[in-house]
């Protein structure tokens, strides 16, 4: 059965002259069109993810192919039940993608040479010697899924990346190739690791999700965390696996939810079976909260529309 609606994925670095009249233009669009989701625009481009009815989708890629200002730009789309999205945002950055480097990047000069996901997919297999498959993304999202035998970084958020770079001096005379959700962090990772001397820097053109609609997903083990209300999606259907523990018992699953304790509030993975018997909660002290909010399965709360309904207790 076919799925009515798809996401976009997409995002364009190149200087923009005036980034709101940018803002305000992708805002007319997207209500035009009846489309929901999020786009960051700063001066060095836009980055965005929206979704919506099939002919609505269609219509905006026509649109953003046809528009002088982004030639060539790409999208990566998957049909999915619903729109995982409640509103829709459009925002002015300063960064559409924060990397908070203290060297000035122009990303659309200086970024690595990519590798296309069938060479990725080969270098996967054969895992030679002088390359080493670079993961750009953060911790909660390594956890869930990565690719076989890849190099991760232990950072928080994706702009704690520059100070790690140290950890890599060793590895300057291997080819490196990164890789992230949809390409957009490697673009400025590269770039940054060119600055600081690395000359052998590449990255997986389109990231994962481009990877998994070419190839299948093949050696990526786990899920791929993304940004919107899906949360956790699937990438392998060539050979998958589970790698990512559940923090409460430790069986595996890829589940991921916020801690109903609005005061702890913690992202991580949690199994059904433990989502169920501690209410969404991550541990039985924030079952005893009360700010516990009222778990409706999903374990995702949306300010303005479920982050505040605790449950009744007392009286």
């Amino acid at each position: 059965m076919e799925r009515p609606y798809q996401i976009l994925l997409y995002y364009y670095f190149r200087p923009l002259q005036e980034p709101q009249a940018v803002v305000e233009a992708q805002e007319r669009l997207c209500r035009e069109l009846g489309l929901l989701g999020r786009i960051l625009v700063a001066s060095e481009g836009l980055n965005g993810t929206v979704a919506g009815p099939r002919a609505a989708t269609r219509a905006y890629m026509e649109h953003m192919r046809d528009n002088p200002l982004f030639p060539g730009i790409e999208f990566k789309v998957d049909d999915w039940h619903e729109v995982p999205f409640l509103k829709l945002h459009v925002r002015l950055k300063n960064e559409i993608v924060n990397l908070s480097a203290p060297e000035e990047l122009r990303p659309w000069e200086e970024s690595g040479e990519y590798v296309e996901p069938e060479e990725m997919r080969r270098l996967l297999r054969e895992q030679p010697e002088d390359v080493v498959i670079l993961d750009a993304r953060s911790n909660y999202e390594t956890r869930l899924g990565r690719f076989k035998g890849a190099l991760t970084l232990d950072i928080d958020n994706f702009r704690d990346l520059p100070d790690k770079l140290h950890e890599l001096e060793h590895l300057k005379d291997k080819t490196i190739v990164t890789y992230c959700t949809g390409g957009i962090k490697c673009e400025k990772v590269t770039a940054l690791m060119k600055k600081r001397g690395f000359e052998h820097v590449k990255q997986l053109h389109g990231g994962i999700v481009r990877y998994a609609h070419e190839t299948g997903g093949e050696d990526f083990e786990g899920n791929c965390y993304v940004f919107d209300g899906r949360v956790s999606v699937p990438v392998n259907q060539v050979n998958p696996t589970v790698i990512s523990p559940c923090s409460v018992c430790g069986a595996h699953t890829v589940e991921m939810v916020n801690c109903a304790n609005a005061d702890c509030n913690a992202h991580l993975l949690v199994c059904h079976d433990c989502q169920q018997q501690l209410e969404g909660c991550c541990s039985r002290d924030c079952m005893h909260s009360e700010r516990r909010r009222v778990y409706d399965g999903k374990g995702i709360y949306y300010r303005g529309v479920n982050s505040k309904k605790f449950v009744k207790t007392g009286n």
